[in-house]
């Protein structure tokens, strides 16, 4: 179950608590039983592993990489085989 954090209008007390997703938000704060509201927060994104920058190594031919074309107008040189 995730802990929900929510603040008072008039007092601004903050507290926190353990509700079910299908649960009703808290309404009334209970230290003054002003209105209560839910604190929202930024969640971190962390990327771990190999495969989230561009400095990765992939394997040749993976689907996602685009394969070099020789450049227009030199011919490419003989390599004697």
């Amino acid at each position: 179950m995730p802990t929900y954090e929510y603040e008072c209008s008039l007092c601004h007390h903050r507290f926190e608590r353990r509700q079910n997703f299908a649960d009703e938000p808290v309404a009334a704060c209970p230290r003054c039983q002003g209105r209560s509201r839910r604190v929202i927060h930024s969640v971190p994104v962390i990327f771990r592993g190999s495969g989230f920058y561009v400095t990765d190594s992939r394997k040749p031919g993976h689907p996602g990489k685009k394969e070099k074309k020789p450049a227009k107008g030199k011919p490419k040189e003989p390599t004697g085989e």
